[in-house]
């Protein structure tokens, strides 16, 4: 039974550990560690800022733009992503 719930423990650790992977991902994504010279109180001021916002009156409106932004981010990188990839899986013709 201890080892059960050792597995458990370590398949909710890998998930979290994954989760906050990801979401530090969407930060580099975004190109803020660059813009923000690494400087991690300018992204947690940055961040906390976000929060207040979705805090706020108006957190429908920040949060319905915000997703159609990042929606068409996401869009459009993986668009990119699929005409590199059909560039590089294309066969070279010889001359």
């Amino acid at each position: 039974m201890a080892r059960t719930d050792m597995r458990e423990w370590q398949v909710k650790r890998r998930t979290r550990t994954r989760h906050l992977i990801e979401l530090g991902g969407l930060i580099v994504k975004a190109d803020l560690v660059e813009l923000a010279d690494d400087d991690r109180a300018v992204l947690y001021g940055a961040l906390l800022d976000i929060a207040a916002r979705l805090r706020g009156e108006n957190a429908q409106q920040h949060r319905a733009l915000w997703r159609r932004r990042g929606k068409r981010a996401f869009d459009l990188d993986a668009e990119s992503s699929g005409a590199a990839h059909a560039r590089r899986a294309r066969p070279v013709r010889e001359a």
